[in-house]
């Protein structure tokens, strides 16, 4: 007997890929050229693009902005940043960072608004686009060179970019699911609490303050009256279902964790989302994690596992037990 799961993640990318060709694929180029002047566009890649690259892409019966973008392309529609992004094969990470310098225009992609300050700048991110264009066009077979070619390309780097996205959604779905059930194990001694922090009394009379991080995902924090902090548990918090991929999450985790010893916490902790893990090789993959936990144990609410992840939690904050 054969068993698979739902395509529930390739459902996802065809609902994002709609979205995706909206906003900064072929079909979005299309009809943002459709809605300005033809002849400024003409005019602006003749100015910037060298002429044999046009020529080649007129000999294959394209127009240039398939390839190289125009200053008035950008300013009519922000969001077509990310097209040329994607057809020249570059990652978020990749381009958008302090090395290309390209970090400002990140927004047009994002939220397709254009600061006053990037439109100035429009020419010269069209000049360094465009030397990239180039280098790829010359490397192309002339043979395979066609608009679906090109939309080919920018779904290959797409592609990866959706599925990072779903994995920091999956991280972020974890991260959200245990905070909530720790939330309901303090929920008797919660004097205030938000999406992203809890604030208790514990039995000290000592106020405990339990929020999301940057890194690690959950921190417990005891409060003096003196205004210090006793730093008592660090969770790096693992959402990702990928067995596969489970030993690279546990090392992401021990990097963490070895900071937040470094910073003075008590106790770290990784909670990861697969069920079948060897937690005696998990535990030399990371030394500094001092409990493993499975998310299904927490939610389960029962179990020992259960029992053992609230009882820390209990004993660590200070706090009566119900």
């Amino acid at each position: 007997m054969f068993i698979l799961e739902e395509p529930k993640t390739q459902i996802a990318f065809a609902n994002l890929l709609t979205e995706k060709r909206s906003l900064y694929l072929q079909d979005s180029l299309k009809k943002t050229i459709s809605s300005i002047d033809i002849e400024i566009v003409d005019k602006e890649l003749v100015k910037f693009v060298p002429k044999i690259c046009l020529s080649k892409m007129a000999s294959q019966g394209m127009r240039g902005e398939l390839m190289f973008p125009a200053p008035i392309i950008l300013k009519s529609n922000p969001y077509l940043l990310g097209y040329y992004r994607l057809l020249y094969g570059y990652s978020q990470k990749e381009f958008y960072n302090t090395k290309t310098g390209l970090s400002r225009f990140k927004t047009m992609e994002k939220t397709g608004a254009l600061s006053s300050q990037c439109e100035k700048l429009l020419a010269q991110l069209c000049k360094v686009l465009i030397t990239s264009g180039r280098l790829l066009l010359e490397n192309l077979v002339e043979e395979d060179l066609d608009s679906e070619f090109l939309d080919d390309l920018t779904l290959l780097t797409l592609g990866p970019q959706l599925r990072g996205g779903q994995n920091v959604k999956k991280g972020e779905e974890g991260i959200k699911a245990v905070f909530d059930a720790i939330k309901k194990i303090v929920k008797p001694q919660i004097i205030n609490s938000t999406d992203r922090k809890i604030t208790l009394i514990n039995a000290a009379k000592r106020t405990v303050h339990i929020e999301f991080a940057p890194d690690p995902d959950i921190i417990f924090k005891e409060e003096f009256n003196s205004g210090e902090f006793r730093k008592l548990i660090a969770i790096e918090v693992k959402g990702g279902s990928d067995f596969s991929n489970i030993h690279n999450r546990i090392g992401e985790a021990e990097k963490s964790h070895q900071k937040a010893k470094a910073e003075g916490f008590i106790e770290c902790w990784t909670i990861v989302n697969v069920d079948k893990i060897d937690l005696n090789k998990a535990h030399k993959e990371s030394p500094a994690t001092n409990k493993f936990y499975k998310i299904s144990d927490i939610l389960s609410g029962s179990g020992d596992e259960y029992i053992s992840f609230r009882n820390n939690i209990v004993q660590l904050a200070g706090i009566k037990d119900f």
